[in-house]
């Protein structure tokens, strides 16, 4: 979401940005964009000058993809009290109420492009991520300060 919104800068964004931005781990981070750019969900070019970029397909992607390509689709399947045996046949007490909310978040995901969520104010989304307080940016030729 970060180099999405980031995208109107035209330029490349490194993982160590994102992961100060965002207060990730670098390695974590770096691993996770690495994953997806080999995905062809986002664009890399290596060197000094070189990072993550949106590409094509991008903006386009439903969440799931996103979703599973980072987390994996196995958190559907987890029983929320960690029981062994959870299933409809021997379902936990909450097996039910977490269906429904499981084919909910499912639903949203599925129909929920990252274009989607770019659709609002792009600086307050920003700011909804970000860990820092204040961050100068660069939008269409203007410049921003989101604090």
């Amino acid at each position: 979401m970060y180099i999405a919104v980031m995208q109107d800068t035209k330029r490349y964004i490194q993982a160590e940005e994102i992961s100060q931005q965002l207060t990730v781990p670098r390695h974590f981070m770096s691993k996770i964009l690495k994953k997806l750019a080999k995905d062809g969900v986002i664009s890399s070019i290596k060197g000094p000058a070189g990072g993550f970029t949106t590409n094509e397909k991008t903006l386009g992607i439903p969440l799931i993809e996103i979703f599973e390509k980072t987390e994996g689709l196995n958190s559907f399947n987890t029983c929320v009290l960690r029981l062994k045996e959870c299933n409809p046949e021997l379902p936990c007490p909450l097996h039910n109420q977490m269906d429904e909310i499981r084919n909910s978040l499912s639903s949203v995901l599925v129909n929920t492009t990252i274009d989607d969520l770019l659709k609002k104010d792009k600086e307050i989304f920003l700011k909804s991520i970000s860990s820092i307080t204040e961050i100068n940016l660069n939008f269409n030729g203007s410049n921003v300060k989101a604090i």
